[in-house]
């Protein structure tokens, strides 16, 4: 686990609320108690330097913390993680990251160029906004070959651990399963790319990145949410929806598979050698 240094640390809370609202259904109107997601800031500081505001549901900061900053580059493995400290302050969290001292070597002034505000880095030079830094992809290695019967087990698999979404209809959820396709990471959150680095997270804490093999979303796939999935490792990657033009390119690029489905229909828009009939 990374060392956590700060009695600040968020305490694990519920992360939906009720509220009061007013329904107007069949020309009627009536007023009900609903469950509403909550959103809080949390700002991330890597070695002093302020890095990224992320919008997050309360709860696993810990594993968030290490799947975003995995995701990012900034580190490659849990060892690369000195500690972190929670502080509070004017109503914002903040995570203050402490590289180990060869990590920090690594990336160099790396965490002084991140704008926040600014999207994650595609991984595709030609196409990176201005002032993101380049942190290049390597491919994914595998020879990991699944039925179309076993991805599509794995993907109807999500909705049964999912907890926040029933009640707000407004969670995104993230699963990540081994060689065997059995889970080894779940995770919710108010925001599709907390939910992969949160699950990310959770592996990196677990110390079980070497049987990372495939991951199932909740959400359309965008370029982003493939960085992420390909630093860490995940071989192949669906979602519910279409990707975007640019996801499927970067998933070509690292020979990632890529793919949705729509009821018991599997597309796959790149990397199909991994499916057997």
């Amino acid at each position: 686990m990374i060392p956590v240094n700060s009695a600040d640390k968020p305490k694990e809370t519920k992360n939906y609320r009720e509220e009061q609202i007013t329904v107007y259904e069949d020309g009627r109107e009536k007023s009900v108690k609903e469950a509403i997601i909550l959103e809080k800031p949390l700002s991330i500081v890597i070695d002093g330097n302020p890095y990224s505001l992320v919008m997050c549901s309360p709860g696993d900061e810990e594993a968030l913390i290490a799947g975003f900053c995995l995701s990012e580059g900034v580190i490659e493995h849990l060892d690369d993680l000195l500690s972190v400290d929670f502080s509070a302050a004017a109503g914002v969290n903040t995570a203050t990251v402490t590289l180990s001292p060869g990590r920090r070597q690594k990336t160099g002034d790396m965490c002084n160029k991140k704008q926040t505000g600014i999207p994650t880095g595609c991984g595709i030079c030609k196409d990176q906004p201005a002032g993101a830094t380049c942190r290049p992809l390597t491919p994914v290695i595998s020879h990991h070959q699944f039925t179309i019967e076993e991805v599509l087990g794995c993907i109807h698999r999500l909705p049964k651990y999912q907890v926040l979404h029933p009640k707000t209809h407004s969670a995104h959820a993230a699963m990540i399963f081994d060689q065997a396709l059995a889970p080894i990471s779940f995770a919710e959150d108010v925001g599709r790319h907390n939910a992969l680095d949160k699950a990310i997270g959770r592996v990196v804490l677990d110390d079980k990145m070497p049987s990372v093999v495939l991951g199932v979303m909740s959400s359309r796939l965008s370029y982003e949410l493939v960085q992420k999935a390909a630093r860490a490792k995940i071989k192949m990657l669906f979602g519910i929806s279409r990707p975007t033009a640019l996801a499927v390119d970067l998933a070509r690029s690292v020979d990632m598979t890529l793919g949705c489905t729509k009821h018991d229909k599997l597309m796959i828009f790149c990397g199909g050698n991994r499916i057997v009939p």
